[in-house]
């Protein structure tokens, strides 16, 4: 046992200090920063998510500000970084924490697992690192690395590897009392030295002489991984509809793909001009001119949507031009003012930038924002 820390988690350590990047989380140990950077680095580069923390700490600096924060303010912050659940949930344990621990973040972890959103790597991350619990955190990173090092034969993506590579790693956790640096410098050897995409910059890494991948040279075999299912196609026609000023936005179900979140208006398969002039009339609108776009795609887990659009400049709304408390209100976020019918609500470019969180699904499409009047073909009524 004694071996092993000295071979392995002694030149895991010094490298980590001689390496270890300088982000805007790291050094702290207050939990709620280290709970919000890990939510927000699943699936997500450590260079995007910098600003997108330093903006949410500015504002939610701590869970009582995040317990009650209004959900589209929230959704708005959290704008780009995808998987609109994940800060519901945190919301949910941010609510859970005022009431049941009176706004202090819970210590151990075994309480900070049960909270919302929180699975056994990001609890694990939070004590290890906030309150130097030796507890694992084992995330991609983690099941990559030490499936090279010691050709770890599992598939990485079932429960059965992460709880094995899981018991691996317990013994060693509590080495030099470092539990939380521990954990911190797998996830950087992960990050930056044994990469996921690539060859792995093995002349650089503190493991290189353990690592039984690097010396048989097979890293390209591990981590083992079952052949993932296909995603669903699904194919839909986006519409970007507006007056010269303002763009008609929709909310989604409270329930299901992208809940509440505000879209473009779309619809399933690929429409003809036709079909999506007709589209436009039907939603109360007297469109004037209509404009193809480029297609796009977008990928969720499970789902892939091919994207089709057009852009459509429609004549001004009455109530739009008449309505003062529409004008009064215009920036401070108050979507009822802004709705046009059930579901849907004209909005200014401005606004959606500052207030309506919208999916990057149709990030692609934002570009034909600006309605000129002479954009496009002229619809013939």
């Amino acid at each position: 046992m004694k071996s092993i820390e000295q071979d392995i988690i002694t030149p895991l350590l010094k490298w980590y200090d001689q390496n270890k990047r300088i982000l805007p989380w790291r050094g702290s140990r207050d939990p709620y920063k280290i709970w919000v950077s890990e939510i927000m680095l699943q699936q997500t580069r450590v260079e995007a998510v910098k600003p997108y923390f330093e903006r949410f700490m500015a504002e939610l600096p701590d869970v009582h500000k995040l317990a009650s924060a209004k959900e589209e303010r929230l959704l708005k912050l959290w704008e780009g970084l995808g998987y609109y659940n994940r800060v519901r949930n945190m919301q949910k344990a941010a609510i859970r924490i005022e009431e049941q621990y009176h706004g202090e973040f819970p210590k151990t972890y075994d309480e900070i697992i049960q909270l919302s959103g929180i699975g056994s790597y990001t609890a694990g991350a939070i004590v290890s690192i906030a309150f130097h619990e030796p507890v694992p955190a084992v995330d991609g990173n983690v099941l990559r690395i030490i499936s090279r090092l010691i050709l770890y034969e599992e598939d990485i993506l079932s429960q059965k590897a992460k709880n094995e590579v899981r018991d691996m790693l317990l013994p060693f956790m509590n080495a030099q009392g470092r539990s939380g640096d521990i954990n911190q410098a797998l996830m950087e050897l992960g990050a930056t030295i044994c990469v996921p995409n690539g060859a792995p910059h093995c002349e650089d890494c503190p493991w290189e002489k353990m690592c039984q991948a690097h010396q048989k040279d097979v890293w390209q075999e591990y981590p083992k991984k079952a052949a993932k299912k296909s995603r669903r196609i699904e194919k839909k026609t986006v519409l970007i509809i507006g007056d010269g000023e303002h763009i008609l936005l929709h909310k989604r179900p409270a329930k299901g793909l992208l809940a509440s979140m505000y879209e473009l208006p779309n619809y399933e398969g690929e429409l003809s001009e036709k079909e999506a002039v007709s589209a436009v009339r039907a939603l109360g609108m007297a469109p004037l001119r209509i404009q193809k776009t480029r297609k796009a795609k977008h990928i969720f887990s499970h789902i892939e949507w091919e994207m089709s659009g057009y852009r459509l400049l429609v004549e001004p709304v009455e109530y739009l031009k008449d309505n003062t408390e529409y004008d009064n209100n215009s920036r401070n976020g108050q979507n009822e003012n802004d709705k046009w019918s059930e579901g849907y609500f004209w909005v200014t470019k401005e606004k959606t930038e500052k207030d309506y969180a919208i999916p990057s699904a149709f990030s692609a499409f934002t570009e034909y924002f600006d309605m000129k009047p002479g954009i496009g073909k002229k619809i013939h009524k």
